[in-house]
């Protein structure tokens, strides 16, 4: 994986060390009488990968747009850093958040060059100057994915896991503070599965940004995440260091069928499976 040299973050709000980068106080989705949502407490803090882990149907999906601005709250207060979610501008929000869907909106004929451009808008917008700074930040995104070689290729013309990475790529070039991933590994065999999120991984390790993505395999994110988060019929029902998360009752508390744990003997890793 190639180091990415940081860009000076024009605009960005720098957050001390440690401090949250989401607080959500009693926060709740519901849509007529169905609860998506229950009310959440929730504290996420910076430079952190986050796996968000549960159930179908537990709210993982509308908890991440909550985070993104593509759902608003019912009840209850968010914030990013330290003013209200809706207190942001669209751009400015965009400058810190950076949120790919489960399904990415069609692209017939974008070049990847063109796509992970696209991530620049928030700084210079729709009619301002693509600028050299823009240039640089294109390359090296594509550079830190590894999808330099497939610059002039059609994203459609890419593999799964290529064209993961490519939308990786352009939330990159977004200079973002945070990325919100929605399932990104889904439709993915297992090596690019793998290669996917050791690319976050390392994103988060080498730029100090922060990510949040849904997952539906606990192992992974054991193996990944800084901490994970679970859900279950949309409460909140553990936010724990991943190291920790692979634990029989855990386990059994998230998913509701008995679980165990074993040891792996190559790695010497623990793996979780329902019994």
């Amino acid at each position: 994986m190639n180091m990415i040299e940081p860009c000076p973050t024009v605009g960005a709000v720098a957050l001390p060390d440690g401090q949250d980068l989401f607080r959500l106080d009693g926060a709740s989705v519901k849509i007529g009488a169905r609860t998506l949502l229950h009310p959440m407490d929730l504290r996420l803090k910076e430079g952190r990968l986050y796996g968000l882990i549960g159930h179908n149907g537990s709210g993982k999906s509308t908890l991440l747009k909550l985070l993104a601005r593509q759902q608003s709250a019912t009840a209850g207060s968010l914030k990013l850093g330290n003013e209200p979610l809706h207190g942001w501008s669209s751009r400015a929000f965009a400058r810190q958040i950076a949120y790919l869907p489960q399904q990415p909106p069609e692209v017939d004929g974008l070049l990847v060059r063109e796509l992970v451009a696209l991530g620049r808008h928030p700084w210079h917008g729709a009619l301002g100057r693509f600028g050299a700074q823009d240039r640089e930040w294109v390359e090296q995104a594509m550079l830190a994915t590894d999808v330099l070689q497939y610059a002039e290729r059609p994203v459609d013309s890419l593999s799964g896991g290529e064209r993961q990475r490519a939308w990786i790529a352009m939330l990159v070039a977004q200079n973002c503070r945070c990325m919100l991933l929605d399932e990104p590994t889904s439709a993915l065999d297992i090596g690019h599965q793998l290669a996917v999120l050791e690319l976050v991984r390392n994103l988060c390790e080498q730029r100090g940004m922060g990510a949040v993505i849904i997952l539906h395999d606990v192992n992974m994110a054991a193996r990944f995440c800084d901490e994970v988060i679970a859900l279950r019929e949309g409460r909140l029902q553990l936010q724990i260091k991943a190291g920790d998360m692979l634990q029989e009752n855990h386990l059994e508390h998230v998913y509701g069928v008995p679980m165990g744990v074993v040891t792996d003997p190559a790695s010497g890793r623990l793996i979780g499976f329902p019994r």
